[in-house]
């Protein structure tokens, strides 16, 4: 019988019936005429994937200083108290004995007559004790009255001693009153507690990972070790696996980074919602520059500036800070000079006289002032898929005050306690839509529809609650 022509041939390769070393079986890794070895197998494949980006995942900072908790409606309203005492700083000096305070009508009366206040120059902390005689509307200013005083230590407001003639952006405070005997109250109305508003909405957040019929049928395994800490054999589903943390990242950045719609956006804008860099800008604290001053000196005088502010607000005694690479450094840099003692010495106060303590300059915890401070990097601000990797970052960090805060509840109609940062999601009782996820199709158990292929579908409705603003401190870069 004759040999049967095998097609397609493999060059000059005959492959040998037993593992013989022969010159016709020989591969080469370059050679040519059909004897590469690429072209005859297939390559050695590692199952195991690389994790070379180390933990992706960006969230986790509101579960550590926050909490989430159900509403009903589309928008949450909370009400903050206002500061106890009553003082003005946009005041100027206007006559001898006349002071004008740049505010709405509605205040008038909550500085009376006989009431005693100090005046203060911010600029050359010069100050004077006056008592109020009357309080009048300015002619023909909208919106400003005058206060007509007199000064307890010298004639007028433009003694030798102090003079504030011409002056602008003059701090007054009450302080208290002084009566005659005998004398009957010459305030119109007494002063009501206020309080300040504010409010924030929810927006849906949504994604979705699709695979196809036919690509469900083709398994391939891969070991595969995911953030969550599971780890073992997975096949079409790691991306799918995958798509769920990229959404529970979006979670939290949605409401860190979310912004309001504004009054000159594209009217297709939907509406928005306010993120915690948002608020923080328009009712917190703002330092710029920090990250920027090399001098170990300008950094410390810039971050006691910061405590003494935070004096004039809640003086609220733990905080935490979140910071980028640089700014964290830039803190470590800044301690590890504080500690140097005088003339080449050290002292370790700080740190319970402990050098090893003091010199591992990787400082987690600081004492300044009255104010403890508990440092950590925000893997946020240095992944280089978001606000990391770029030479001019806008975002070098931000304080959060620890604990909670007193607030009134518009649906409870009392008092409560509550994180400074919460997250509200909508929730009732035939929809909870924290993190909801179903399936649609008609592969991998769904039957929904006609379409050959699974959808995993992903929502959320949430936002962020950022109570006591003023509390917080924003380190933008420049």
């Amino acid at each position: 019988m004759a040999a049967i022509a095998v097609s397609p041939t493999f060059g000059s390769i005959t492959p040998s019936q037993e593992q013989q070393l022969l010159e016709t079986n020989y591969l080469d890794f370059t050679g040519a005429n059909g004897k590469n070895f690429s072209q005859q197998y297939l390559p050695e494949i590692y199952e195991q994937e690389v994790e070379r980006y180390g933990n992706r995942t960006l969230s986790g900072f509101l579960r550590m200083v926050g909490a989430e908790m159900p509403m009903t409606s589309d928008q949450v309203v909370w009400s903050e108290q206002n500061r106890l005492h009553v003082s003005y700083s946009d005041v100027s000096c206007t006559s001898t004995t006349n002071l004008r305070i740049a505010q709405s009508a509605t205040v008038q009366g909550v500085i009376s007559a006989l009431q005693t206040i100090v005046v203060m120059e911010p600029a050359t902390g010069e100050e004077l004790k006056c008592i109020v005689e009357a309080v009048v509307g300015a002619s023909g200013t909208s919106g400003n009255y005058d206060l007509t005083v007199r000064p307890y230590t010298q004639a007028t407001l433009h003694g030798a001693t102090v003079d504030f003639t011409g002056k602008t952006n003059l701090k007054i405070f009450v302080y208290g009153s002084e009566y005659a005997k005998g004398s009957s109250d010459l305030r119109e109305k007494s002063i009501t507690p206020a309080f300040t508003q504010y409010n924030n909405s929810p927006i849906i957040i949504r994604d979705k990972y699709v695979i196809n019929g036919s690509d469900t049928a083709q398994i391939g395994w891969v070991e595969v070790a995911t953030e969550s800490g599971t780890s073992g054999y997975l096949w079409y589903m790691k991306a799918e696996a995958e798509t769920r943390l990229r959404f529970e990242d979006y979670l939290e950045m949605s409401v860190i980074e979310g912004e309001l719609k504004g009054a000159n956006a594209n009217a297709a804008v939907p509406k928005g919602t306010e993120g915690l860099f948002a608020a923080i800008k328009s009712r917190g604290n703002v330092v710029t520059g920090f990250a920027a001053l090399t001098a170990q000196a300008d950094q410390l005088g810039t971050f006691d500036n910061v405590l003494k502010n935070l004096d004039t607000q809640g003086a609220i005694e733990e905080n935490m800070l979140f910071l980028n690479r640089d700014m964290s450094l830039d803190i470590d840099d800044m301690l590890a000079g504080v500690s140097a003692g005088a003339q080449g010495g050290t002292a370790y106060g700080l740190f319970e006289n402990s050098e090893e303590m003091a010199l591992n300059l990787g400082f987690t915890g600081f004492r300044r002032g009255s104010y403890d401070f508990y440092k950590t990097d925000w893997k946020y601000l240095n992944d280089a898929s978001t606000r990391g990797g770029v030479a001019k970052p806008s975002i070098d960090g931000v304080l959060v005050p620890a604990g909670t805060s007193t607030v009134y509840d518009q649906v409870l109609g009392t008092n409560i306690r509550r994180p400074f940062l919460h997250v509200r999601y909508r929730a009732s009782q035939t929809d909870d839509r924290r993190m909801k996820s179903w399936l649609t199709g008609s592969v991998g158990g769904a039957y929904t529809s006609s379409l050959d292929a699974m959808e995993v579908n992903f929502l959320s409705e949430r936002c962020l609650v950022t109570q006591g603003a003023n509390n917080f401190v924003l380190f933008n870069a420049a």
